[in-house]
């Protein structure tokens, strides 16, 4: 049986990747603007949101001691480069989402555990087993053989996968707190967003949206933050494991409003891709486990 901890751990992890996976019914209600404007507003509303928090937890102090140490360190550039990247992939998804690609979103979220892999080799010296060789191989096939089938490589998903995994990379090197990383993310690039927003307001849409399409703007910015906070404290109170397992909960979602909700086409070809997949996550989650019941016994 699981403890307290662990059981809020499974719930706060499970509502973060949920409201992860339902994100596509929000950024669709936008979808009368430019995928930059709700980007700029997400980041600026964003980094608004998590400013009340910081204030709430008081942890403004923490913050700034923490900045002035990542500059001592020369952590500053990984700081700033994790800000682009999530910048990056916020973009992606929302673009994706709004012009019809939901499905190869979802591909892109399912192939990143995968990705963070490759990434954790090639930076971080880290070795695989070999069921997890096996298993980002036939990742790495899935890919190709779609690329034949579709006459191009899927870009939407490999960008989502290889943004969120620097990103996660770039976080390591960091090693803020969540509330702290995200606000000081978001502090970086608000400057780049407000001026997004004010020189490119005479072609900007978003200079001419009703007042429910702002309330809808400012919201994004809690929507963004609240799941990522939600995880955070869910994922201290579990293992690694448990929350590799939890996390395709979001790409299932978005699967499912896109052949269901949105009828995107669910061709014998993505099909063929996701199965590929399916497949590789399921060999790479069960070395996952197995090493973990062999560490334990030892």
């Amino acid at each position: 049986m699981y403890n307290s901890s662990t059981k809020k751990g499974i719930i706060y992890t499970a509502v973060s990747f949920v409201l992860w996976g339902l994100f596509p019914l929000y950024w669709k209600l936008l979808e009368h603007l430019p995928a930059l404007d709700i980007l700029a507003h997400r980041i600026i509303w964003s980094f608004v949101f998590m400013c009340i928090v910081l204030a709430v937890l008081r942890q403004w102090k923490t913050g700034w001691k923490e900045l002035l140490s990542l500059k001592k360190k020369g952590g500053f550039l990984s700081l700033l480069l994790a800000s682009v990247l999530i910048s990056i992939n916020w973009f992606v998804y929302i673009w994706a989402v709004n012009h019809g690609f939901l499905l190869e979103a979802s591909l892109g979220y399912y192939i990143n555990p995968l990705v963070s892999v490759l990434l954790g080799i090639l930076f971080l010296k880290e070795r695989l087993n070999r069921l997890q060789v096996v298993a980002v191989s036939i990742a790495a096939a899935a890919v190709i053989i779609s690329a034949f089938q579709y006459g191009s490589i899927p870009y939407i998903a490999l960008l989502l996968a290889f943004s969120f995994g620097l990103y996660g990379l770039c976080k390591k090197r960091t090693s803020l707190p969540s509330a702290i990383g995200l606000t000081l993310e978001t502090l970086l690039i608000t400057p780049a967003a407000l001026c997004y927003l004010l020189l490119g307001a005479h072609q900007s849409a978003s200079g001419a949206v009703s007042g429910g399409t702002w309330v809808l703007l400012f919201f994004a910015g809690i929507f963004t933050a609240l799941p990522l906070l939600l995880f955070a404290e869910g994922a201290k109170r579990l293992p690694l494991y448990q929350v590799g397992i939890l996390q395709y909960i979001a790409p299932t979602i978005t699967l499912l409003l896109g052949v269901f909700v949105y009828h995107e086409a669910f061709t014998g070809s993505k099909a063929f891709t996701f199965a590929c997949i399916w497949a590789a996550l399921l060999l790479f989650t069960f070395s996952q486990v197995k090493w973990k019941r062999i560490s334990k016994s030892h």
